[in-house]
């Protein structure tokens, strides 16, 4: 994908509890610059606890999570070794499975709310390129539209453009199309494989296995909280090792 092999986001011993609950068992991961990583796993198994602590919309219990060889933290403003929330969700987009527009703003107003409010663009600056990715998302003529006007499909394209208004180094994706009618899938898809062709970095939650096998170039299979199988599309999807994951892949064929 990309010559330097250096991390961008590293993940060491991360656990997560609810109570006495333990949802992840330390987990271990790094993300390299261009990698595109496919999360998969029956319900319950985590996925989307650890792809929430990623951007820390989730705390984890305990270990570290670095962006670019800083430490995560949940306090809102950074320092000299942590990165606060604040920046973090500007280097690290979010999209999930229920859109989460604002329903009384437009959809410009949506995408352009990050920028002006955080990013402290200009109206004219911010206005432009909530444009620009309007037009990448195949949605230029619903600039004015709300949300309660667009399909599910077109929600969630206009909440993937919102996240990439931050101009985030990493984007994250969490079920992304399970809330969509099955003929809206493919045009959410679309546009996240134009992210992926365009080097993206990104780490999505997904059970579109046949897309997960597209476009990632590493999967992994968690399983109780922990990473049960780990490799390439061809390894994990198509010749898995354990009968647990080949049971678990049965399930998306025929």
């Amino acid at each position: 994908m990309n010559n330097d092999n250096t991390p961008v986001l590293t993940v060491n011993g991360l656990v997560k509890r609810y109570g006495a609950i333990e949802v992840l068992k330390s987990i271990d991961l790094d993300l390299v610059k261009g990698d595109i990583l496919g999360i998969i796993g029956p319900s319950g198994s985590g996925k989307s606890t650890l792809i929430r602590c990623l951007n820390m919309m989730e705390t984890p219990t305990e270990g570290t999570i670095k962006l670019q060889g800083k430490k995560l933290s949940d306090k809102f403003k950074s320092s000299k070794n942590e990165i606060g929330v604040g920046e973090l969700r500007r280097k690290v987009g979010m999209v999930f499975q229920h859109f989460n527009l604002y329903p009384h703003k437009t959809v410009l107003g949506n995408i352009t709310m990050g920028p002006k409010v955080v990013g402290k663009k200009s109206e004219q600056e911010a206005n432009e390129y909530a444009h620009d990715l309007l037009g990448q998302v195949g949605l230029s003529d619903k600039a004015d539209a709300y949300p309660s006007h667009l399909s599910g499909g077109q929600k969630q394209r206009v909440a993937i453009a919102r996240a990439l208004a931050m101009k985030p180094d990493i984007m994250l994706f969490d079920e992304v199309t399970s809330a969509l009618d099955p003929e809206l899938v493919g045009e959410v898809l679309q546009v996240i494989k134009k992210l992926a062709d365009e080097g993206m970095t990104m780490a999505l939650v997904t059970h579109e296995m046949a897309f997960a096998a597209e476009i990632a170039n590493r999967v992994i299979f968690l399983d109780g909280g922990v990473i049960a199988e780990s490799g390439t599309p061809d390894q994990v999807l198509i010749n898995p090792e354990s009968e647990r994951l080949k049971t678990f892949l049965s399930r998306f064929h025929g």
